[in-house]
Formats: structure tokens, sequence, C-alpha cells
């Protein structure tokens, strides 16, 4: 089975839309399909991730002088070209592949690409978790908390099945195996090692403003605090910097192999309201949650309504009065256990298994 995915990474987009992919992919190719991944060379891309983790990459070139589709949608920006453009990039790519599932993760694209493109493949998915814009597509993910197959109502054909909500969220088998384990260390909580990850890229340089505001609050004695960045966040060398002043040993860690494994050891955890999101909730990691970016809004507010974590705004301008509060909460075990167990029945881990078979017909 040929899976052919259109997805992008970028400084401005961040990673997760690759990132759950390449999961997916990983999945699918472990059960025998063959994955081709088109992507756009963007400032940021993960071209070199993508090809090492055994998946054909095909590039798209950069459309510098592309003006901005000002009638598509809220995310054209994020494209770099029109979808007119974009389309008549994949189209030889799709015309030779003739894939079995064409799978679209783009928040820039919408009916009018996947019309152009449905002709050169079997069945065509779409990721999303937006609602935002209609699609012409067989199959469609959104596994946010709170989202329901009624919101895509008007916007899919009829005949479209929705798979929503975390059950099917994309995580890497490695969370699913440390549930258990991290799950049990949970039973009596403790804050000794609180682990801080603002996605891959960090735009908005919100590590350095969640250090600055941590400086003022009080934490337990011989309490360790692990920063996770990528390779190519922007912020990187003043995170470092900053972590270097911290009042607690702080490590700044860079393209983490193990990030299974470090939210499991973690007590508690800052983070972007973005896809990690299930990862931590897969292992009950109390957490506050961040949001970075308008499309984070849903899944942070559902998060907090649900008590598997507290989100806080970025953009409030009290960010440490905001930590203090939760920080001082989440010092008292009960409050720990409470939110752990809470995140813990939001996702299970295995959604990568379940979309898997619904693509493969098994």
């Amino acid at each position: 089975m040929k899976i052919a995915f259109r997805a992008d990474a970028s400084l401005q987009m961040g990673s997760g839309h690759v990132m759950r992919c390449v999961t997916l992919a990983d999945a699918l190719k472990q059960k025998g399909a063959e994955c081709h991944f088109l992507c756009r060379e963007h400032p940021g891309h993960l071209l070199e991730l993508v090809r090492g983790k055994g998946h054909v990459v095909h590039v798209l070139p950069c459309e510098p002088e592309s003006p901005i589709d000002r009638n598509g949608p809220a995310h054209a920006a994020w494209l770099g070209a029109t979808q007119e453009q974009d389309a008549q990039a994949c189209l030889p790519i799709l015309q030779a592949l003739q894939p079995d599932w064409l799978i679209v993760d783009h928040y820039a694209l919408d009916i009018r690409w996947e019309e152009s493109l449905r002709p050169f493949c079997r069945r065509l998915m779409v990721i999303d978790d937006l609602a935002d814009r209609a699609h012409q597509c067989d199959l469609l993910l959104d596994q946010n908390l709170g989202r329901k197959p009624a919101d895509y109502a008007g916007l899919v054909p009829e005949a479209c099945t929705v798979l929503a909500g975390p059950q099917y969220a994309l995580l890497r088998p490695e969370f699913a195996a440390l549930r258990e384990t991290s799950l049990k260390r949970r039973v009596e909580p403790r804050l000794r090692s609180i682990l801080i990850s603002m996605g891959g890229v960090d735009g908005p340089n919100a590590t350095s403003r969640v250090l600055d505001a941590l400086r003022k609050c009080v934490l337990p004695e011989g309490c360790q605090l692990s920063v996770v960045m990528g390779p190519k966040a922007p912020w990187l060398q003043q995170v470092r910097d900053a972590a270097r002043e911290m009042p607690w040993p702080t490590e700044v860690l860079v393209n983490v192999a193990d990030m299974g494994a470090l939210m499991a050891s973690s007590d508690f955890s800052i983070g972007a309201a973005g896809s990690t999101s299930w990862e931590r909730c897969c292992l009950g990691v109390p957490s506050i949650i961040l949001v970075l970016a308008e499309n984070q809004r849903f899944i942070s507010f559902e998060l907090d309504k649900a008590g598997a974590a507290k989100a806080i705004s970025l953009d409030e301008g009290n960010l440490d009065v905001q930590l203090k509060e939760v920080i001082d909460s989440y010092q008292i075990p009960v409050h720990l256990k409470e939110t752990s167990i809470k995140a813990a029945s939001v996702c299970d881990g295995v959604g990568v298994e379940r979309v898997g078979r619904m693509l493969l017909g098994k």
C-alpha cells in the first residue's frame, strides 16, 4: 500500500503537523505500507528527520514572491504559495505515485486543493484541529478533547467518516508503553522535577518568559528543572543563558530521543497547548498549559474544563502571578493526584493503532 502525506514544518507553524504524520507513517510502515511525504522547504523544515525515519521525501519549492490567498483559509500565509501553486507542484508527484491514501495535515489547505488532487489517489484523509473550513475527504481525524463529529457537519461529505477525540491522538508507541509505569509513580505524588516544553520551535520565546516567571516562584527544596528545545529553535542560546542563572538546577535538552521517558519521570510539566498535551495526558502528568497561538485555545479550554490541566494565557502580562498561583496549588499532593487521574482518563496512547486499522482496513 502506498500512502502520501502533505504536511509542513516551519519556524512559523512549528513542527507538530509533520511530527504527528511521521508517527502515523512509522506505524503504517511497520504494517508494510510505503510512505511518501510532500513537504515545502520552509525555514525550520524537518526534511532530514522524515528521511531519517525511512520515508521518501518529495521537496516542494518555496515560492518567496507568492501572494497570500486572501480568500483562502485563516492560515493561508503558512503555505508559502497559493493553493493552486501548491496543487500544481504536488500534481506530477501524485500522478506518478497514485497512492492508496493521500493524507493532508495543513491548516492552509481546504476543499479547493483537495478536489483538484483527489483524482490522483484512491482515498483522501484530512487531519484537522479547527473545524473552520470545508473539506473533500473520505476520512477526517480531529484528535482534540471536546471535539465531536457533529462539529464537521456541513464541512465534509455525508459519507465521510469523522474520528473525533483524544482516543485517536497520534502518539508514538513509547507513550502507551510507559503509561502504566508513569501512573504508578503518581500514586504518592510530589513536586520535585518540572519539565518545560514549548514545542520544537517556540517562536514566541515562551520558554524564556516561563523561566523568568519561575524565578519569582517558591519551589520545593531540591527541585530540578528540565527544558526541552528543538535544534532549530531561534531562542535556544537565550534559553541556555537563562538556565544558567536559575536558582535551581536547570538543564536544557536538545534533540531529545526519549521524550516519553523524560515525561514519565517528571512530576509536573509546563508546556504548550499543542499535540504534546495528549502525551502528557497519556502519562498522567499534571501540567500547566500555555496558549501560544489562537488555534490552541480550544484545546486548552477543554483540558482546563476537564480538570486535566490548568490553562493560562501568555498574553495577559502577569505570567509570574499566574504561574505562582498554580504552582503553589500543585505543591499540595492531593491536587497533583487529582489532576493526574483526570489527565490519564483523557487519552490511553493507542490512537495511532486505531487510525492505522482504519487506513489499512484491518
